[in-house]
């Protein structure tokens, strides 16, 4: 599947979309935690990311059930489906609750105990059967919100320095309302941004595009 058809779908207008907020979400996210950002062009610097996207699709057009019990057992994504359907005339600021509550009930795991390597980024499928670390739980938000009609240009996969405890991190970024609000899976309430002080910023992810973020000055 190529690259554009990619970005394409996930540019789609989703069932029951709710107005994003565009321009705003722009400039929201231009001083995210107080750093500027510098955009990139190049997305194929993170094939990991565009591996998610194509396999998420294949993943959603497979065939089965929930008896199956061979690669995969059909019932995660009978489940996941399910939930969103429950949701999905919530709220918004719900909706990033709710999502932000199923994806943290899923297990922490680490790559090299799931896949033997030290770095893999699981599609929503995989990280509901076997549980998965930071970016996992990111991913499944994101799409999760995607299904529910939420705009890409107001979701960022974002990776951050945690100076607290000195390790790199992965957060899901969201605009909404005029604010940032941040799906963390080390966190069970949503808070926004700038209330956050021990994240650094060091590059974000959108559909087709990633930025750097700098210090300002």
């Amino acid at each position: 599947m190529s690259i554009g058809l990619l970005f394409a779908f996930l540019a789609l207008p989703a069932y029951g979309a709710p107005a994003g907020t565009g321009a705003t979400a722009a400039q929201l996210f231009g001083s995210i935690f107080g750093y500027q950002q510098v955009p990139q062009r190049d997305i194929t610097v993170f094939p990991q990311w565009l591996d998610v996207l194509e396999d998420q699709i294949t993943s959603d057009l497979r065939e089965g059930t929930c008896a199956d019990v061979t690669s995969f057992n059909r019932c995660h994504l009978t489940e996941w489906h399910g939930f969103l359907d429950t949701i999905r005339d919530l709220p918004r600021n719900e909706q990033l609750e709710r999502v932000n509550r199923f994806a943290n009930e899923q297990n922490y795991v680490l790559d090299i105990e799931n896949y033997g390597r030290e770095d893999y980024w699981a599609i929503p499928e995989l990280f509901l059967e076997n549980g998965g670390d930071c970016e996992d739980y990111v991913i499944v938000k994101l799409f999760s919100l995607r299904w529910l009609g939420w705009d890409v240009a107001d979701m960022r996969l974002v990776v951050v320095q945690d100076t607290n405890l000195r390790l790199p991190h992965a957060i899901l970024a969201v605009a909404s309302a005029g604010d940032i609000y941040i799906l963390d899976n080390q966190a069970s309430v949503i808070v926004p941004e700038r209330t956050i002080v021990h994240y650094a910023p060091v590059y974000s992810i959108s559909d087709r595009q990633w930025w750097l973020h700098l210090p300002k000055g």
